[in-house]
């Protein structure tokens, strides 16, 4: 008989925030290594918040790291769909998934950050009207998957006469809606999502939000202090406070492998399928390891386990 406990996977997520191209792409091999299933980078042209640095574009970087990897997936937490008009993210998405074969989840959210758009000039309207462009943009990236000619006109956007190809090499690009707002976001899960990426600062509302998600399978984002025997503990969660603070990550997950395991085991009982880590530390290829082998693999066992495989 089954459980219902599904088999988690594990995602990375490390924002290419003053980094260079080789360091994320080392990274990514790692988290390939040490048995991760998705590395995620973000969609911003600067890092919000934070003093100027290099934040490399993302498309790019996805491809990079999809030329120097061979089965991890890859995506972004999350695309931010203001910058691009949808079928220009459609040829992208579908050229990333030849170049990775068949290994890129598409990320899309319709752009918090209101900052962003008057820095770098884009006129995006208001939260319902980036909302509304967000569902117009996944119908016509799921025409342009098809590789069938189409007519679209709605509310934003008119495309005539128009077709993708090639086909992506997935038969689905899995889509992952990220935020938590009850009027806008979570009504575009519920209509169009495959997965409900939870920011980590909606972990908190989680039980709250969950049942109107229709059904799209569960993301959660974690601020992650990983504790190695001999680290001061006080230390890691000063420094998981410092990376990733409370206001905008909500409270970190720090604890020792043991107390990570407990912690991430409890939300997996409440559906939880696919855990996304930011590390404390960049994901140090030690940290990685250490997590993959004793907080991943336990949690895969459990899961096999309670189903009685």
């Amino acid at each position: 008989m089954s459980s219902g406990l599904s088999a988690p996977s594990f995602g990375v997520f490390v924002p290419q925030m003053a980094s260079d191209a080789a360091s994320v792409v080392a990274t990514a091999r790692s988290a390939e290594e040490n048995g991760f299933d998705s590395f995620w980078i973000m969609d911003h042209l600067y890092a919000a918040g934070a003093p100027q640095m290099d934040v490399l574009e993302s498309w790019i970087l996805l491809s990079t790291i999809a030329a120097n990897t061979s089965t991890i997936r890859l995506g972004q937490l999350v695309g931010c769909n203001p910058f691009r008009h949808p079928a220009v993210v459609a040829k992208m998405a579908a050229t990333l998934d030849h170049v990775s074969n068949g290994r890129l989840d598409l990320g899309l959210g319709w752009g918090s950050i209101e900052e962003e758009f008057a820095k770098f000039g884009f006129e995006v309207g208001s939260r319902r009207e980036r909302a509304e462009r967000l569902a117009e943009t996944i119908e016509i990236l799921r025409l342009m998957f098809s590789g069938e000619a189409f007519d679209y006109a709605g509310k934003h956007f008119k495309l005539e006469n128009a077709w993708g190809l090639p086909r992506p090499v997935q038969p689905t690009i899995p889509i992952h809606i990220g935020g938590a707002g009850k009027q806008l976001t979570m009504p575009l899960v519920a209509e169009y999502a495959d997965w409900w990426n939870c920011t980590a600062n909606a972990r908190a509302n989680f039980t709250e939000l969950a049942p109107l998600r229709g059904s799209a399978r569960i993301s959660v984002q974690y601020p992650v202090g990983l504790v190695h025997p001999g680290d001061d503990p006080e230390e890691v969660l000063a420094k998981t406070r410092r990376r990733m603070p409370a206001s905008g990550w909500g409270e970190p997950v720090v604890g020792t492998a043991e107390q990570l395991l407990a912690q991430l085991a409890a939300d997996q009982d409440r559906g939880v399928e696919l855990f996304i880590l930011r590390f404390h530390d960049r994901a140090a290829a030690r940290t990685l390891e250490l997590f993959g082998r004793e907080v991943a693999e336990p949690l895969r066992r459990r899961a096999t386990t309670a189903d009685g495989r």
